[in-house]
């Protein structure tokens, strides 16, 4: 079990506030590491959570809709510990509109945050994995990186712009000793689901398109990201490992 102990090792996780941000987060401390949030508004759930289980918390704070300040952001979440072992680049935005009606503004804030700062912070905290030669990068993907689903457009395209570039920096990185992949989780309870959700029906009927019958929890997300994050995953590479209970399987 050794090979999944990430003690020692220091994790940034973008929107570690709440959600899944905030699972991953606990998970990585319950398996050693400490933690560096990037999140634009406190976290104190994060951070309780972190310093019980005997891990040092760091925040950031951060706005990943301005991807020009992403060097900065970077630069100072280095500065923090000195280096990040573990970067997972999980922060996302989800706007709901008909394709046909979709706003220009919600269209480049989309590709602000789930694209270009996700690109540019990684290109920030990767620089420095790369001097040492070494490093882990998790990118939250979905399984809208596969699929098309329906009145989220610019999320679908951003998620499988996410995974082209999860695969683009395993070819470039891997041989540099980085291994970069992709957890894409499926349908999940969280805030970016909330309007989902409150469709009558839609919760149960969605559930029973899946083989486990169930939504996914952040709980779910802890042992995936332990696993790419750890020694366990060290032949693992540009590879998208998808959470979702069987659903694009069914």
């Amino acid at each position: 079990m050794n090979m999944f102990s990430l003690s020692g090792r220091i994790a940034a996780v973008t929107g570690a506030g709440k959600g899944l941000g905030l699972s991953m987060a606990e998970g990585l401390a319950e398996a050693g590491a400490d933690i560096v949030a990037i999140t634009r508004q406190e976290a104190p759930e994060a951070e309780a959570a972190v310093r019980a289980l005997g891990r040092e918390f760091r925040r950031v704070p951060g706005d990943l809709s301005r991807p020009e300040t992403m060097e900065a952001l970077a630069a100072g979440a280095l500065a923090l510990f000195g280096r990040i072992d573990i970067l997972v680049n999980n922060a996302g935005v989800t706007p709901v509109h008909s394709a046909e009606e979709y706003p220009p503004e919600d269209l480049d804030l989309v590709f602000d945050v789930n694209v270009k700062s996700l690109f540019r912070l990684t290109q920030g905290i990767g620089a420095d994995m790369l001097r040492r030669g070494s490093g882990k990068i998790n990118n939250i993907c979905s399984i809208q990186s596969y699929l098309g689903g329906v009145s989220v457009s610019a999320y679908a395209a951003s998620k499988h712009a996410v995974a082209g570039i999860t695969r683009a920096l395993a070819n470039e990185w891997g041989p540099r000793g980085i291994n970069v992949n992709g957890i894409a989780p499926g349908f999940m309870v969280t805030d970016n689901t909330a309007l989902l959700r409150s469709r009558p029906g839609v919760t149960e009927a969605l559930a029973a398109k899946v083989p486990l019958r169930r939504w996914g929890r952040g709980e779910d997300m802890k042992g995936p990201v332990v696993f790419l994050a750890s020694e366990a995953s060290r032949f693992i590479n540009g590879h998208l490992l998808v959470v979702d209970g069987g659903y694009i399987n069914d």
